[in-house]
């Protein structure tokens, strides 16, 4: 992955420096996280209302892309550029990432507002209660930040099976896609539901979601793949390694020894491969309608 000399976002704040992040024992302010690692959220998906949530992209002709609810923010140091390796990583994938989505955005006569990227160690307080390096990295739609403690990256790589960088980027892509919900307006008006479904119900609209978001990973890395901007041979295969390791199949079959599949909550191995695969192919934000397909 060809990352070194591209543009590094601005929008990246480094709490690394200070373990805990000053938690005040992790109070929740509003709004919940929706991470790779584990769910902290479900966002309830328009398909239990019987709504295609894509037809929420007719707010980007002018509507409110903003979240409704307002919520208060924990508390954020400036964001700054991180001068190690790794930051440096982070904050050019996330440029990425605000570079195609804005240009998504732009082509739909709306502005994309970037979220913050938060790299910590350990735990940090969020708009979401106390971010903890367990739950992996996440989004929270209540201060739009994602949360990353780099030491995932470490589990991907060594416990889980699936090294690389692109597959590392591939992480960041999907909570952002999180974020292009939230914007969207999935977030906000599905959260709504929640409490009024079934266990087995909210588990199946939040592999809807996660769905979404791996084939949002997807346009990314089509619109990236299609400007030969950072791709290398192998780099999509890192990717689709990374969804796999990931699958709810794969985890449990690692943690537990067998699968439940009534439980999952982010989606099969074969199904998170294949929507981010969808989205690369066609690049098309209508292709990941997770919410309307009979089958996943």
């Amino acid at each position: 992955m060809k990352w070194e000399n591209n543009r590094q976002s601005d929008q990246v704040e480094d709490r690394r420096n200070n373990p805990g992040g000053g938690v005040p024992g992790g109070r929740r302010l509003g709004g919940r996280g929706v991470g790779l690692g584990t769910v902290v959220i479900a966002l309830v998906a328009g398909w239990a209302l019987g709504i295609n949530p894509l037809t929420v992209l007719s707010v980007l002709s002018g509507g409110d892309l903003a979240p409704s609810a307002q919520v208060e923010s924990a508390p954020a140091g400036p964001a700054s550029a991180p001068s190690d390796e790794m930051g440096r990583f982070v904050a050019s994938v996330l440029g990425g990432t605000e570079d195609v989505w804005g240009q998504i955005f732009q082509a739909n006569g709306a502005q994309y507002a970037k979220p913050r990227l938060v790299l910590f160690r350990g735990a940090t307080p969020t708009a979401c209660g106390t971010g903890q390096a367990a739950m992996g990295p996440f989004y929270c739609p209540g201060d739009q930040k994602v949360y990353i403690d780099l030491s995932f990256y470490d589990t991907l790589k060594r416990q889980l099976g699936a090294p690389g960088d692109f597959a590392q980027a591939y992480v960041i892509a999907h909570e952002v896609g999180h974020h292009v919900q939230n914007l969207m307006g999935i977030t906000g008006k599905m959260d709504q539901m929640r409490g009024r479904v079934s266990e087995r119900e909210y588990n199946q609209m939040s592999v809807r979601v996660e769905l979404q978001a791996d084939c949002f990973a997807g346009i990314w890395a089509h619109h990236n793949q299609k400007s030969g901007a950072i791709l290398e041979p192998g780099d999509v295969e890192e990717a689709l390694n990374a969804a796999a390791a990931i699958g709810d199949d794969a985890l449990q079959r690692k943690s537990q020894g067998q699968v439940v599949p009534d439980s999952f909550t982010h989606g099969s191995s074969e199904q998170r491969q294949r929507w981010f695969h969808t989205g690369l192919k066609t690049g098309n934000v209508q292709a990941c309608d997770t919410f309307a397909s009979r089958t996943l």
